[in-house]
């Protein structure tokens, strides 16, 4: 059985089979600023990632969503459809500061199993607490309303597997409920798009058409192998097994990139400007990559430019440069730079088109462990005594910049870029800890519109 919000004929779960709460916020970026600014609340409101006409919303408030304005729409087209939309420029620690206060009020109710990004956790549910079913849904939303805001609204899905129980969530946005019972489906599902399911792309939607899969029941009559098949990998088993109330175990995910990327202002788009902020990207990066203690061989830059408009009003980049640069198993600041560097110079001869967006990416990643000695390098080499003096200088470095606050020293110049918090955006499935931010605290009630 799928229970909406609505529904008011069973708040018990009988399927003892029932394992999986999911939570997902709804535009938790946006209703954390309403949350923290009361001026805020009943507006139609959009978080930006930085202070510039030209950029996009991340967010937007289920006030903008109501008149018609998408996620990712340029603020000169949301002001169009809504001029009077309040923007508000994107804070990632004050946000990460309240997941880790949230996730701590959900554990009083019943136990974080998983946390899968800034605004989802699971729960793995006893069968005492399944049988409670939205009842159980209904003390975690009044713990929350209790210790924050009634503009921070959830919605929570109760199923067999994390994957339903995500579904359930997402289908009943905003502030919903659902519980979904094995033995209702597929009926109880048929009505959802493949679109609207997780794990299926664009690409992956397309791929399933190809095979003659074009809704949830044709979807759900395919085999497992079937599946594996169309998704070329493991997952479509996975996602069939997950689908048919059957646990498919995550394997854990071994760290393959550290790195960031950056939209550009128009005035941010000059060759110089440019090498500005691919340098801090770099170090951010290669910073994140010594507090994990690994070490990259691989280098890749990228450039986003041109563009056309998608359905949904943003702007589609179709022009794209990538450059990859390789040296030795390090994580010095001093092999990064010049490593980019290198890239840079290919850059200004090869790319004919002004960057959207930058991206710098650190790979070939190598734990310690792995470390082998290179048959034509010794210790006592040139190369690799060079390299061990500047992963010394790197790790001075961070030491004096977590006792002293991040802009204590740095190699070259530091200057600002667009957007702010290298090093500590949130994206999906990564969460910034605190040390990612330095030690300069933002309050929470401290709120920053835009000017545009």
């Amino acid at each position: 059985m799928l229970q909406s919000q609505s529904d008011s004929s069973q708040t018990m779960c009988p399927d003892t089979n029932i394992s999986r709460l999911y939570l997902d916020f709804d535009s938790f970026f946006a209703t954390a600023e309403q949350h923290f600014n009361p001026a805020l609340r009943g507006r139609p409101v959009g978080v930006v990632p930085l202070d510039s006409p030209h950029t996009g919303c991340i967010a937007i408030s289920r006030e903008a969503k109501a008149l018609g304005v998408k996620s990712m729409a340029r603020i000169a087209d949301t002001r169009r459809i809504v001029p009077d939309m309040i923007f508000v420029v994107a804070r990632h620690d004050v946000y990460v500061r309240l997941h880790n206060r949230i996730v701590d009020v959900v554990n009083t109710v019943v136990p974080v199993a998983h946390v899968r990004s800034i605004d989802e956790v699971v729960c793995h549910l006893l069968p005492s607490e399944a049988r409670e079913g939205r009842a159980l849904a209904d003390r975690i939303k009044a713990a929350l309303a209790a210790a924050f805001s009634p503009e921070l609204t959830c919605s929570i899905g109760i199923a067999p597997t994390e994957l339903l129980a995500k579904i359930g969530a997402e289908a009943h946005k905003p502030d919903g409920f659902a519980l979904i019972e094995l033995a209702d489906l597929p009926a109880s599902l048929a009505h959802i798009a493949l679109d609207d399911l997780p794990g299926v792309s664009d690409g992956m939607e397309k791929r399933l058409q190809a095979a003659g899969v074009t809704d949830f029941q044709s979807l759900w009559a395919l085999a497992p192998k079937q599946a594996r098949a169309i998704w070329r990998s493991v997952e479509g088993e996975r996602f069939w097994n997950e689908l048919h109330g059957q646990h498919a175990e995550r394997l854990p995910t071994q760290k393959r990139m550290f790195g960031h990327s950056r939209m550009l202002p128009a005035d941010w788009r000059t060759p110089q400007k440019v090498t500005i902020c691919a340098r801090q990207l770099a170090l951010g990066a290669a910073r994140r990559l010594r507090r994990a203690d690994l070490r990259a061989t691989k280098l890749t830059l990228g450039f986003k430019g041109g563009g056309y408009r998608g359905r949904s009003g943003s702007r589609k980049d179709d022009l794209r440069w990538d450059w990859e640069g390789h040296f030795l198993p390090t994580r010095d600041d001093h092999t990064v730079l010049a490593t980019l560097a290198q890239g840079l110079d290919a850059a200004q001869r090869a790319v004919g088109f002004p960057p959207r967006s930058v991206s710098v990416m650190l790979h070939g990643l190598i734990a310690n462990e792995q470390m082998t000695n290179d048959l034509f390098l010794t210790p006592t080499a040139p190369e690799q005594i060079n390299i061990s003096r500047w992963e010394a200088v790197s790790d001075l470095m961070d030491t004096l910049r977590q006792q002293h606050g991040p802009e204590a020293i740095s190699l070259g110049g530091q200057d600002a870029v667009p957007g702010g918090y290298l090093g500590a955006k949130i994206a999906f499935g990564r969460i910034p800890d605190q040390s990612d931010f330095g030690n300069a605290p933002v309050a929470d009630e401290d709120t920053h519109f835009c000017t545009v």
